[in-house]
């Protein structure tokens, strides 16, 4: 496939930093996942859920009014997220951490698996994850439950069976709820701890998460992103490759194979 001058120039640029980089943080977000054909948060709204306002359906007090709704719908996008695979981006992060002397930390936005499934390990999951589920009163973790093939409006959730009292729900942040503290603290000593930060698909709209590539940024530590648009990132990153993750990330990596010794 051809590739666009300007496209082509920003790779090698990117390539560059790559090849002296050992510690490397990758920031993920939703546009990591959109060509493995993972629905966004609103374009789950189809057939049966096209009514429901999703905000509605992600937060604390949705859950208190109605669990069986809320674990339907969360359910389901555990069904779509399972009938999806991993794009060549998420292959190409799990080759580079085999690369020699190359020490990969993966901190995501996103709430899937694809990464976990192409063979990378997360440092962490910031929003949480869809296969992480827990007790809403002792917070134990809990299997994720059967995800049927088809939408259904409401499915009661399973109930702990180590308190006995609470009921299991999805790992993710809710609007309204912290991130997880240990994770955030985990992303933000990468971030300042790495010899070069990867910023793909994520728009640096939605906070905290969005502070983290400041972090390396303001201690000179160069910054890539990888999205095939402008973003709020664009005007600090050190490189800007406009192309999606599966387009630019397994050249990069091919590029850190051939050359490592």
């Amino acid at each position: 496939m051809s590739v666009d001058l300007t496209v082509r120039e920003a790779l090698d640029a990117a390539i560059a930093l790559a090849r002296t980089a050992r510690r490397v943080t990758i920031l993920t977000g939703a546009g990591m996942s959109a060509e493995s054909g993972v629905p966004t948060f609103r374009d789950a709204q189809t057939g049966l859920w096209e009514h429901f306002d999703p905000t509605e359906l992600a937060t604390p007090r949705a859950w208190a009014r109605d669990k069986a709704l809320c674990n339907a719908w969360y359910l389901w996008r555990v069904h779509l997220v399972r009938s999806v695979a991993p794009n060549a981006g998420h292959e190409a992060i799990a080759r580079w951490a085999t690369v020699p002397g190359r020490d990969v930390r993966i901190v995501t936005q996103n709430i899937d698996d694809l990464h976990e499934r192409a063979g990378s390990t997360v440092l962490a999951h910031l929003h949480g994850s869809l296969f992480a589920w827990r007790c809403d009163i002792c917070h134990h973790p809990a299997p994720t439950p059967h995800a049927p093939a088809t939408p259904h409006e409401r499915l009661a959730p399973d109930r702990c069976k180590r308190c006995a009292h609470g009921d299991i729900r999805p790992g993710v942040v809710w609007f309204e709820e912290p991130l997880p503290e240990a994770e955030f603290d985990a992303a933000i000593e990468v971030c300042r701890e790495a010899d070069l930060v990867v910023v793909v698909g994520t728009s640096g709209i939605v906070q905290p998460a969005a502070t983290l590539p400041h972090l390396a940024g303001a201690r000179g530590i160069p910054v890539i992103e990888i999205d095939p648009h402008e973003t709020l990132f664009t005007e600090f990153a050190t490189v800007s490759i406009r192309a999606t993750a599966a387009g630019a990330l397994p050249a990069l990596v091919d590029a850190l194979v051939a050359t490592a010794g």
